[in-house]
């Protein structure tokens, strides 16, 4: 999404830093026109503004940040949002605050659905002109996935020992994509034993079973 902004000043670096403050971005993260070149006049008489056309490209991820400020002003939340790169050229909105717990949920319900609405801001094509590439979005908060990595890798491997130890099928609770290839990972690496994921939409459940081959 662009955002364009006519500004003046009595130099052009003046008239452009003017851009971006009512833009509300830094100043480095836009591009510029020149429309009048300042004119300094004689006596007074004659001076002039340089005038520009200052843009914005909105990046996916800009404009996912966006959409959660927009959200945690909404529900009158305190966080401050930062963003890194993640693998595979996907970007990760971290949000942290004493307030931010509360947009987890239970096992990351709440999370999953934020994600899901912020990619969706994120992606959406302005018109059939846009040839913007599909960014994926991951948002986390605290650090909560990478915590809940951890416990699920610990189930993953506790699962797969039952299921060696006992020789019976264990059927996990439901889970989203997200973490059913969490524990489909783990236990890849765990011989003996295999996974297959079972139901439907949001009661897909993962179940660990013995590996027949490996009798």
């Amino acid at each position: 999404m662009k955002k364009e902004y006519v500004a003046v000043g009595k130099t052009v670096e003046l008239a452009v830093e003017r851009g971006a403050r009512e833009l509300g971005v830094p100043v480095d993260k836009v591009t510029y026109e020149v429309i009048a070149e300042a004119k300094k006049g004689f006596l007074g008489f004659g001076e002039a503004p340089a005038k520009v056309k200052v843009i914005y490209e909105q990046l996916p991820v800009d404009i996912g940040c966006e959409f959660i400020r927009n959200l945690l002003s909404g529900m009158g939340l305190e966080a401050e949002i930062s963003v890194e790169d993640g693998q595979d050229g996907n970007k990760i909105i971290n949000i942290s605050g004493s307030e931010a717990g509360v947009l987890i949920g239970h096992h990351g319900d709440t999370l999953d659905q934020l994600q899901y609405l912020v990619n969706l801001a994120a992606n959406k094509k302005v018109d059939e002109k846009d040839e913007r590439e599909y960014t994926r979005i991951l948002v986390d908060v605290e650090g909560y996935r990478a915590k809940r990595e951890q416990t699920l890798r610990s189930l993953a491997r506790r699962t797969a020992a039952r299921v060696l130890k006992y020789k019976r099928s264990v059927t996990l609770e439901p889970m989203c994509a997200y973490e059913r290839r969490i524990i489909h990972s783990e236990v890849q690496g765990i011989p003996g034993v295999m996974t297959n994921s079972i139901g439907v939409e949001n009661n897909r459940r993962i179940v660990v079973y013995l590996d027949s081959a490996g009798k």
